[in-house]
């Protein structure tokens, strides 16, 4: 993946693949989605495929800071209450945005989540990337497709032998994905232990009772009883009073400056620029 400057998009990512060596799914995945919403944020967007080239090239968009992996793998990171509501927000509204094209992902995990700062907005954006694994959902019907994902992301029915992938390994994948950022580890990280795990033990770090109620629905081990992106952004932990009351006075003076008439049309801002309780700030 190279860094780009194009005329019209500004800065981009370049990703390069060999002729006949790439996978149609991921690119008409990413397209699609976009065309189906232009005001996803919280998704890395596709910006066009060029296969007529020597070397077939996909544009994106460029993500200028690290992964959530900044944040998983360094303990003495501890995220404030109100920066980790707000991009736990972020997270769920782009599976939703992706839930609701009716996609899967298949690899949610921390080093595919991209963080990004509009230059001079003071903003972070949370945006989840590699859609090397995605496919619709109407689509997956094979043994072979439960296998797909990276360990310890992957949900407990993706290790039965009869099983029909669907959009709740994303939900478990975010669940587990939360987990690391907070806690800095995982809850086990061993295929063997993964397939006879029956349930998840609330580690000490987690001392908030609404936020160990909405972890704990996200890693439901029965698909079924698994709650929805959107059942998860309307929780208690990211709605209640406390919430609001957290709100801190950075996220509500950052989303003042983006509550303008100018910043509408603008593709590095959104609705949820304006919405305090989606605002990451970048210091």
């Amino acid at each position: 993946v190279y860094l780009a400057y194009d005329l019209q998009e500004k800065f981009v990512a370049v990703k390069i693949f060999q002729k006949d060596k790439y996978d149609p799914g991921e690119i008409n995945a990413g397209i699609e989605l976009w065309k189906k919403r232009k005001d996803i944020i919280f998704v890395l967007r596709y910006i066009k495929f060029d296969e007529e080239s020597v070397y077939p090239m996909l544009l994106m968009e460029y993500a200028n800071m690290m992964t959530l992996d900044i944040i998983a793998k360094q303990p003495q990171i501890a995220l404030p209450k109100y920066a980790l509501r707000a991009l736990m927000k972020q997270i769920l509204e782009g599976i939703r945005s992706f839930h609701a094209a009716g996609l899967i992902h298949r690899d949610i995990k921390c080093s595919n989540i991209l963080l990004h700062s509009p230059p001079g907005s003071g903003l972070v954006h949370a945006k989840i990337s590699d859609f090397g694994f995605a496919k619709k959902e109407d689509l997956i019907n094979e043994k072979s497709d439960s296998n797909a994902g990276t360990l310890p992301f992957m949900s407990p029915e993706q290790f039965l032998k009869q099983t029909i992938v669907t959009q709740k390994v994303d939900i478990y994948a975010v669940g587990i994905t939360f987990y690391h950022i907070i806690t800095h580890k995982y809850h086990v990280n061993e295929r063997k232990k993964m397939a006879v795990l029956k349930c998840i033990e609330r580690p000490p770090e987690i001392t908030d009772n609404l936020l160990w109620d909405l972890l704990s629905q996200l890693l439901e081990f029965n698909p079924d009883k698994r709650i929805t992106a959107d059942q998860a952004i309307f929780h208690p932990f990211l709605t209640s009073d406390e919430t609001l009351a957290d709100i801190s006075l950075e996220q509500i003076e950052l989303a003042a400056l983006f509550d303008f008439p100018e910043f509408e049309e603008d593709q590095y801002f959104a609705k949820f620029d304006i919405n305090p309780k989606f605002i990451v700030p970048e210091s």
